[in-house]
């Protein structure tokens, strides 16, 4: 049964003078290689890393606190749980789920091609779990995947764009991610040339096109969820004014645009964005 088959011993036991466990071994690496160095090459381009540091320094001048390092044990602790491991961030719940089968599908699918292939190239005494969570781990992204785009992408639900209508930079990521495990699958179950070829064009874009795609952004987010717990602990607030009671007198005194366009006693605003429910993000 194919699901529960090695798919690269498989590869290596129909073309063993093409396809050996070295060259598939050197693929990984460089894969490895290319993201590393296009993450690294985003940090530099972006300045993702000099915009940190001088945030982090606004921070601690207008901080009204110190966050002692229990605290920030305790946010980091927090981070990921909520932020990276759950995806708490998404308020619309259909994204949350369909954000947590693509990211934890990825995860699945691409550590188990990776053990197999330099564990278990021949197929020699391969545990039968890992090609099943490699087929479970690309099923799981494809459903988190395509349900995202033809259902509840962000630009088709909020700007009535049609979903064929692609933007380059912003789709390549999701898309590419797509087309690696759709061929993936496809490539396992038919053992077609064709459609491995198409998974190793599909995976090798994906890897390679960091420094364009969205793929480096999956390692800053947790470094920018931390820093906003950071600062909303230490009172900084990136230096933007906090909530205020607008009938209070030393409100009024401090801002006296207040009174003059609004009355001693403004009505209340409400929740505002709150108030409608998250149905795009």
């Amino acid at each position: 049964m194919f699901i529960i088959t090695n798919p690269f011993a498989q590869l290596n036991a129909d073309s063993p003078e093409l396809f050996t466990p070295g060259l598939m071994q050197t693929y990984i690496l460089l894969m490895i290689f290319a993201v590393i160095a296009g993450t690294l090459f985003d940090v530099w381009h972006k300045k993702s890393a000099k915009y940190f540091a001088e945030n982090k320094e606004k921070g601690k001048k207008n901080a009204k606190r110190e966050v002692s390092s229990g605290e920030r044990t305790g946010m980091m602790i927090k981070t990921v749980t909520s932020e990276v491991l759950t995806s708490s961030e998404f308020s619309n719940q259909k994204r949350r789920i369909s954000h947590l089968l693509t990211m934890y599908g990825f995860i699945v699918f691409v550590a188990t091609t990776a053990v197999m292939i330099f564990a278990y190239p021949t197929g020699t005494a391969t545990p039968v779990i890992l090609p099943l969570l490699w087929h479970l781990g690309a099923l799981s992204l494809c459903v988190g995947g395509y349900w995202f785009w033809f259902s509840i992408r962000v630009d088709v639900a909020a700007e009535g764009k049609p979903w064929y209508q692609l933007s380059p930079r912003a789709d390549m990521f999701i898309l590419s991610l797509l087309a690696t495990c759709t061929f993936a699958l496809l490539w396992s179950l038919t053992s077609a040339f064709l459609m491995f070829a198409l998974f190793i064009a599909s995976a090798t874009f994906l890897f390679t096109t960091v420094i364009w795609s969205k793929f480096a952004h999956m390692f800053f987010k947790p470094a920018a969820a931390f820093e906003k717990r950071v600062i909303k602990a230490d009172g900084s607030n990136e230096g933007l004014p906090g909530d205020f009671d607008l009938s209070s007198k030393e409100v009024q005194e401090r801002f006296p645009d207040i009174p003059t366009y609004m009355g001693e006693n403004p009505p209340n605003m409400g929740a505002g964005i709150r108030r409608e429910s998250a149905r795009h993000y």
